[in-house]
C-alpha cells in the first residue's frame, strides 16, 4: 500500500505518530522557507508542511510540484500552532511535518481548477468528468449515493425483500415514451428494447411466487430532457403480492423516514405523509406535484365572478373555463415593473395573463368600491368584488392575482406563479421534506389530438373496485388506484396496486385502443400468466437519482449521476452517440440513409 491511512481521517489524537500518506496536490502555497502543501484523496484534506530544516531533499522536490500531481508522502501528525488552525476541514487543527516525498504521477494543467467551487461550463465539466468528479463536492454526491442505496438495501431486506435483477434485452412495449432499441445480430430484422422500467417482468414475478421483490433498475427512456430526466435513470423499484394500496403507501413513508434520518438527521420530515387526492391538489395548488413546504392556496372564483359585465370572465366561463385566484401576502405595495414580471412569467409559459385587485379597508362589511383597486373593478358589481376578498381571505396588504382561461391552463399558470412567490417572499422553509402522496388519479384521460383515451400512468393500473362496473360504460368516470410521492414539489415516483385479472386486463387495452393483434404482440406472457393464479399485488418506482438530489440539495440529477448526458443527450466524454463500423453495419443487415 502507499498509504497507511486517508487523508482526512487523521485527527488530534494522532499527534507524534508517523504515516505514509498518498494522493492529488489539492493547492500549493510558497512561504519562502517553508512550502504548504493541501494533500487530497478519497477520505479528505490534509495539510502537509515541508520544512527544509526536516528534509532538505523533500523540500526541494516540493519546490516542483503543481496542481493534481499525485504524490506520496510520509511524516509526523503535529498540532497547529495557535491561530493557524482551518476550521472548514475536519484535519483543520493538525498537519503533518514531511520526512519523503515521492512523485507518482504528474498532471497536466487541467482546464478548469478542481480546487475552487466556481461556475464552470458543463459541457467542460462533463468532457473532462474525470477530473470534475475529483472536487469534493462531487465526491461527497456520489458517495451520498451509494450511503441511500446501501440503506436501501438493509431496509427492504429486513422487510424480507428479495432482490433480482431482470433483464436488460427486453421486447418493445409501451411506457409513455419512445424505446431504445437495439438490434440483432442472430435474429436479422428483428429488434430488442431497453426497459423503460421492469414493469412486466415484476409483475410477472408476483405470479411466480416471489411475494416482494427489488432491485436499484436502469431504465431508459428516448424523451426530450431536462434537469430531472436523463436517457438512463436509476430507480427503487419493488412490487409486492396480497397486499392493497396502504399496505404499499405505508411502506414507503417508513423507507423515506429512514432514508431521511441516515442522510439528514436534523431535517423536518412530516409525522405522516399526507394523502391529497388528485382532484383536491389540482384545485388548491393548480399541480399534481406540490411543494407543501409553504402555505399558499388557490381558490376557485368561478361562481363569484358569473354573470358580471367583464368580457374576459363571461367568455373564460361561456366556454367551460375557469376563474382562479393566489393571494401574494404582504404584496400590496408591488410595483407595475414586479407586477409585469408576474404576468411576463405566464405569458411566456403559454398562460393568458394575470389580473390584480388589492384592497384599502380592513373591515369586510364596510367595503366600498374606492376601497377596491383593480383595473375590472369598474364591470364587476361591488357584491362580486367583496366576495371575492372574503372568499380568497385578501388582508390590506396582500395582492390577489387572478387567472382565467382554460382549467389546464389556469392550473398551470397560477402553480408557476405561487412557487414565484414563495421564492420571492422566502416563504419556503430550507432543511425540510415536506412529502406527500398524491391519490386517486382518474384512470384514463382524454387525448384532444388523437381523440381517443389514454391511460394516466400505464396500462396496467387497476381500477378501484367499486368502479371496475365503468369499464364497459363510463371511462372517464373511473378512479384508478395510482399513487405519486410527491416531496418539495418534485415528483419522486409512482405506482399502483395492480391489475391480475386477464379479462380487466384486456378491458383496458380495449379503452385505449389496443387492437387484438398489437395484444397478442405486445401482451401475451403477461396475459398468459394471469390465467395460472396471479395474486393481488402492487408497487411502484421510485426515482433514485432524483431522491440523492434533493438529499444533497441539487436541482440537477446530473451532480448525482457519475457519468451523465447533457440535454441533448450526448456523452461528451466519450463522443457518443457515434457511428459504428461498415463491418458492424453489415453484421446486422442495416443501412444508413442520412437525411438530405
Amino acid at each position: 500500500m502507499y498509504k497507511d491511512i486517508g487523508c482526512g481521517e487523521v485527527r488530534e489524537k494522532d499527534e507524534g505518530k508517523i504515516f505514509r500518506f498518498a494522493g492529488w496536490v489539492h493547492k500549493r502555497r510558497d512561504h519562502g522557507s517553508l512550502i504548504f502543501i493541501d494533500l487530497r484523496d478519497s477520505k479528505g484534506i490534509i495539510q502537509i508542511v515541508f520544512d527544509p530544516s526536516k528534509s532538505v531533499d523533500s523540500h526541494k522536490i516540493a519546490l516542483s510540484l503543481r496542481s493534481e500531481w499525485v504524490i506520496e508522502v510520509k511524516g509526523s501528525v503535529k498540532k497547529r500552532i495557535k491561530g493557524a488552525e482551518n476550521p472548514n476541514l475536519l484535519t483543520g487543527k493538525i498537519e503533518v511535518i514531511a520526512t519523503e516525498i515521492k512523485i507518482l504521477n504528474k498532471s497536466k494543467t487541467p482546464p478548469f481548477e478542481v480546487n475552487e467551487d466556481i461556475n464552470i461550463d458543463e459541457n467542460l465539466r462533463l468532457k473532462y468528468r474525470y477530473l470534475d468528479l475529483r472536487k469534493p463536492k462531487m465526491q461527497k454526491n456520489i458517495k451520498t449515493r451509494h450511503i441511500v442505496t446501501k440503506a436501501i438495501w438493509d431496509f427492504l431486506h429486513e422487510k424480507d425483500f428479495v432482490q433480482i435483477e431482470t433483464p436488460i434485452l427486453i421486447k418493445s412495449t409501451p411506457e409513455g415514451a419512445r424505446d431504445y432499441v437495439v438490434p440483432s445480430r442472430v435474429h436479422q430484422g428483428n429488434f430488442y428494447a431497453l426497459p423503460q422500467s421492469p414493469q412486466q417482468m415484476k409483475q410477472v414475478l408476483m405470479v411466480s411466487g416471489f411475494e416482494r421483490y427489488f432491485q436499484i433498475a436502469r431504465c431508459f427512456r428516448d424523451e426530450d430532457l431536462r434537469a430531472d430526466r436523463q436517457p438512463e435513470h436509476t430507480q427503487l423499484d419493488f412490487e409486492m403480492s396480497f397486499v392493497e394500496q396502504d399496505d404499499v403507501l405505508n411502506l414507503v413513508e417508513d423507507l423515506y423516514k429512514y432514508l431521511i434520518r441516515k442522510i439528514s438527521p436534523n431535517a423536518e420530515i412530516p409525522e405522516k405523509f399526507p394523502r391529497i387526492s388528485f382532484k383536491e391538489s389540482m384545485d388548491v395548488y393548480g399541480t399534481d406535484k406540490p411543494d407543501l413546504r409553504f402555505d399558499l392556496k388557490l381558490v376557485d372564483l368561478t361562481d363569484v365572478f358569473s354573470n358580471s359585465d367583464f368580457g374576459v370572465f363571461n367568455k373564460t366561463i361561456d366556454s367551460n373555463g375557469i376563474i382562479k385566484g393566489l393571494v401574494a401576502p404582504g404584496c400590496f405595495s408591488y410595483s407595475r415593473s414586479q407586477i409585469s414580471e408576474l404576468n411576463q412569467l405566464i405569458v411566456e409559459n403559454g398562460g393568458p395573463g394575470v389580473f390584480t385587485l388589492t384592497r384599502t379597508n380592513k373591515k369586510n362589511n364596510d367595503l366600498e368600491v374606492q376601497d377596491i383597486k383593480s383595473a375590472f373593478s369598474k364591470f364587476v358589481n361591488i357584491e362580486k368584488l367583496k366576495e371575492s376578498i372574503l372568499i380568497s381571505k385578501c388582508e390590506e396588504d396582500d395582492l390577489l392575482l387572478i387567472c382565467a382561461g382554460s382549467k389546464k391552463i389556469v392550473n398551470q399558470s397560477l402553480s408557476l406563479l405561487r412557487n414565484k412567490i414563495a421564492e420571492d417572499l422566502n416563504l419556503i422553509k430550507t432543511d425540510s421534506f415536506s412529502f406527500a402522496f398524491i391519490v386517486d388519479f382518474p384512470l384514463f384521460e382524454w387525448n384532444l389530438d388523437e381523440e381517443k383515451w389514454d391511460a394516466m400512468h400505464h396500462v396496467f393500473t387497476s381500477p378501484k373496485d367499486e368502479h371496475i362496473k365503468y369499464l364497459d360504460s363510463n371511462p372517464g368516470d373511473i378512479i384508478g388506484q395510482l399513487f405519486d410521492l410527491v416531496c418539495n414539489g418534485v415528483e419522486l415516483g409512482s405506482g399502483s396496486i395492480r391489475i391480475h385479472n386477464r379479462e380487466i386486463q384486456e378491458k383496458v387495452f380495449n379503452i385505449i385502443g389496443y387492437s387484438s393483434s398489437e395484444v397478442s404482440e405486445r401482451f401475451s406472457t403477461i396475459l398468459e400468466s394471469f390465467e395460472y393464479g396471479a395474486p393481488p399485488h402492487g408497487g411502484m418506482g421510485l426515482g433514485l437519482d432524483r431522491l440523492v438530489a434533493m438529499l444533497v440539495g441539487e436541482s440537477s440529477i446530473r451532480e448525482v449521476i457519475t457519468f451523465p448526458k447533457t440535454q441533448t443527450a450526448f456523452d461528451p466524454l466519450f463522443d457518443t452517440p457515434s457511428l459504428i463500423s461498415n463491418q458492424q453495419l453489415t453484421e446486422l443487415n442495416l443501412d444508413i440513409h442520412n437525411k438530405e
